[in-house]
């Protein structure tokens, strides 16, 4: 079913970035609809932090404030669906959803994230975003001077790790397999007291998320109360890349400082543009995209 109306805006992705977005074309007068099916990728995470003003509160409360604040604004209407295609036609974009409606808009803003592609690890996804942590600076000061574990092995690895030396000293790196460690990394660690294990991991042992144990294929065990990882991921949307949206070396849309993408009246913003993936960044690029959409709008019009 179509819906007859032309939006000025449509964004998919109501979480964080789109949000901001939403707002900021509100606050222009632009009518909006926001495509949501809230499946965030925090979802699990209890706390986010180095947010200023919002440091230390549930995730689904700050998403939850801010649809409450957008409610004000008369031109912004919600959708909750899953979005599924996307046409560029000669005067506007269709989005296609999964219930079979068709919405039709100016502009749209993807605000979809990323997808975490997790290890077949027992436990893993239990713990992801909980005390297996992507992001120090999102959640290294609960967890520091603890026993930490870091997933990683070869040059990415030993970035990690380094980083996380920040926190605590009380470090384990797992590469999970034989180490792919240059002598010279392999060195810099025992300089440093940081053990190199290089058994398979067999599951990690938890409660409700919390990590207590890493136990090996071999029966032999690792403490730790958090973990790091730096997991692979994919677009948790392809319609930007259907509709021809470049994508960069690491997978992410391209975008300029405008936060639009290769293609003419398509914008993007949040995790799925950038490696900065924080709930601040988020809100961040989702305002940039939102003031530049209304800014291209009004003098497009006028």
């Amino acid at each position: 079913m179509t819906n007859n109306k032309i939006f000025d805006v449509i964004i998919v992705g109501g979480s964080y970035a789109g949000l901001a977005a939403g707002m900021a074309l509100g606050r222009a007068l632009k009518e909006v609809l926001i495509m949501d099916n809230d499946q965030p990728c925090n979802r699990q995470t209890p706390y986010s932090h180095n947010f200023l003003t919002q440091d230390g509160k549930p995730p689904k409360e700050i998403a939850k404030l801010g649809e409450q604040q957008l409610a004000i604004y008369k031109t912004v209407s919600f959708f909750n669906g899953l979005a599924v295609k996307g046409i560029k036609t000669e005067k506007s974009f269709e989005i296609y959803t999964a219930s079979g409606e068709v919405f039709r808009c100016k502009k749209v803003i993807f605000a979809t994230g990323i997808r975490d592609i997790l290890p077949d690890i027992s436990g893993f996804s239990e713990c992801w975003g909980i005390s297996v942590l992507h992001c120090p600076y999102c959640h290294g000061y609960e967890v520091k001077n603890k026993q930490t574990a870091v997933l990683g092995n070869g040059e990415s690895g030993f970035e990690l790790i380094r980083l996380i030396s920040n926190w605590t000293k009380d470090l384990t790196l797992l590469t999970n397999g034989s180490s792919t460690l240059t002598k010279e990394q392999t060195e810099q660690l025992e300089k440093h007291h940081i053990r190199v294990v290089e058994k398979e991991i067999e599951r990690l042992e938890h409660t409700g998320g919390y990590l207590k144990n890493i136990v090996f294929r071999d029966g032999t065990e690792v403490l730790a109360t958090a973990m790091y990882a730096r997991n692979p991921f994919e677009q948790h949307c392809w319609i930007p890349e259907s509709l021809g949206c470049i994508l960069t070396a690491e997978g992410y849309i391209q975008t300029d400082v405008f936060q639009e993408t290769s293609v003419p009246g398509v914008f993007t913003c949040g995790d799925n543009a950038t490696r900065m993936r924080t709930v601040a960044n988020a809100v961040a690029t989702g305002t940039a995209a939102g003031i530049t959409v209304s800014n291209r709008i009004i003098f497009e019009e006028f």
